[in-house]
């Protein structure tokens, strides 16, 4: 593919229709999550999965994306966008029919792995899309990134209303199979939109930067952090759920494989610091990969259990309309962030504390909820919370660390996903596992939990190992009226409903660490004049500094 020309305003002849055409690739996106949500207790009670089982497919889901985008954040530059646009599309079409092949009777382990590793595919395609989608739009719009990546990130919640709105009209008719299969449609679509167009290049790449030079500011600081979840991810997803088929009860599965592991992580940061030449790295981009890990694991892993968790609180019904609104309200507003910075002149990093405020509130009044309307409230308000975080964290990177092109922000989404495989999702999934355990023995119903146990205990990370109820026993008490529940499943249920509850209280936790970190960058950008976007000069380009002037 040719290489396109920028003109005086900034701005690509044909930079509408790359911009569209990342939004419906990151839709697909979307579709595929949202239904893959939609399907959860569907798999639970199919294949008798435990909440972290899914809360681990789950997290494959953001996984694989690390890969991807690390990935092809790191060769876009020399090999070009085309090439891993076609790349992702093959991706999807095959993640389709891995995820599709478990049926019914199938042995949980064999369902499980096939499940995991079509979802991983999926979030591998995903990855290497916004790979090419993030540093494009950036290049592209150069005067104004923090608007534009909101108008491309708000394709996730209209990708997850689409689906959501599949669940809610042919769940009970469709098979979850057919649903799942519906985000081959945009997929399609986006294909055709990239097809035969003509892309520019970073500024980065523009002014001539080797890979080590745009990997300097990243350095040995920004690489550990994406290196410490590389090790999490093969030492935990790989090790213990693909190797050990699901051997929750030897975790870590032994030294050998764990110091495997430990070289995996270590080897990218060893090679980071020898193609930048030992180079530490920027102590402020490395704590924006500190806040990023924290965010991926608060907003999209609190999206992959926000519509169980409200389903499990009200209704299923209710939980799915929820996730809806809420999605609608994110969509919405990532359309308006030009007139927020405009208007009420707020610069990106103070967005991001504000935000960070309104999830917290959002979070801790969800959690106490007992019906729709109060519901409502508490979704609006961390709806408004969560929306601007991860479009405008890639802006901030984009205005202060042009030297990077691509790279930085490929690495920085990377960071996102795995903590969303890593953390949120599977930490989330075991949260819920734990509290509503705790919650029957503290109620006196401890022989329930150890009569409806599930064939896997439930652990993760160093916390303690605990019995998980049967997904599909659980399953099965919920479908069923109040009044022909049995005293046993009508203890399940409530003791789920306490262990929802107590899961979000503890999720705000994370936008608590969010607002410190943020209310610091304040304080930092105050002090040294105000938040401006820098550029790229001469010097630098010529390799003779090691960061733009007004660090």
């Amino acid at each position: 593919m040719t290489t396109a020309t920028l003109d005086d305003a900034g701005i690509a002849p044909n930079a509408k229709r790359l911009l569209w055409a990342g939004f419906t690739a990151i839709l697909a996106a979307g579709v595929g999550f949202a239904i893959r949500n939609g399907t959860l207790a569907t798999w639970s009670h199919e294949f008798g999965f435990t909440n972290l089982q899914n809360g681990l497919i789950g997290g494959a889901g953001f996984s694989g994306f690390c890969f991807g985008i690390i990935i092809g954040g790191v060769i876009v530059d020399k090999i070009g966008y085309g090439k891993l646009i076609i790349s992702a599309f093959l991706l999807h079409v095959l993640s389709a029919i891995v995820t599709l092949m478990p049926t019914t009777g199938m042995e949980q382990q064999t369902a499980f792995l096939l499940l995991f590793t079509g979802t991983f595919i999926f979030s591998l395609a995903n990855g290497t899309l916004e790979a090419v989608a993030n540093p494009l739009v950036a290049t592209l719009f150069p005067h104004n990134r923090t608007h534009y990546l909101n108008i491309l990130h708000a394709s996730w919640p209209a990708g997850m209303i689409l689906g959501a709105l599949i669940t809610l009209a042919v769940g009970g008719q469709w098979t979850w199979k057919a649903q799942l299969g519906l985000y081959l449609l945009p997929t399609v679509v986006y294909g055709l939109m990239f097809l035969g167009q003509s892309f520019p290049k970073s500024d980065a790449s523009e002014k001539g930067l080797s890979l080590g030079e745009m990997m300097k500011e990243v350095g040995i600081l920004g690489a550990s952090v994406a290196g410490f979840l590389i090790y999490l991810f093969t030492r935990d997803a790989v090790g213990a759920n693909i190797l050990h088929g699901l051997t929750q009860s030897d975790f870590f599965i032994g030294s050998s494989w764990n110091m495997i592991s430990l070289a995996v992580g270590l080897g990218f940061v060893a090679w980071v610091a020898v193609i930048t030449r030992f180079a530490i790295g920027h102590w402020l981009l490395f704590v924006l990969f500190i806040a990023h890990a924290i965010l991926g694991s608060l907003e999209l892993g609190t999206d992959s259990w926000i519509e169980n968790i409200n389903g499990t609180i009200l209704s299923p019904a209710q939980g799915k309309i929820l996730f809806i609104f809420a999605s609608a309200m994110m969509f919405g507003l990532r359309f308006s962030s030009h007139w927020i910075e405009n208007k009420l002149k707020l610069s990106p990093v103070a967005l991001l504390f504000t935000c960070s405020l309104l999830a917290i509130i959002g979070l801790f009044s969800a959690s106490g909820v007992n019906g729709i309307t109060a519901a409502f409230g508490a979704m609006f308000i961390y709806s408004i919370g969560k929306t601007f975080f991860w479009p405008t964290m890639l802006a901030v990177v984009g205005d202060r660390f042009p030297r990077t092109g691509a790279v930085a922000m490929s690495i920085m989404g990377g960071i996102g996903m795995l903590s969303v495989g890593q953390l949120g999702g599977p930490g989330l999934g075991y949260a819920k596992d734990r509290f509503t355990a705790e919650h029957l023995v503290e109620t006196g119903n401890a022989q329930v939990l150890e009569s409806n146990r599930s064939e896997q205990p439930s652990k993760w990370l160093g916390f303690s190992e605990v019995t998980a109820l049967d997904g599909k026993l659980l399953e099965e008490a919920k479908s069923l009226p109040v009044a022909e529940r049995s005293p046993t499943q009508q203890a399940m249920v409530e003791s789920e409903i306490a262990g929802s509850r107590k899961t979000l209280r503890f999720d705000a936790i994370l936008p608590i660490g969010m607002a410190v970190i943020y209310l610091l960058l304040l304080i930092y950008f105050k002090a040294i004049g105000g938040y401006k976007p820098l550029k790229i000069t001469p010097e630098e380009a010529s390799g003779g500094s090691q960061g733009p002037a007004g660090y």
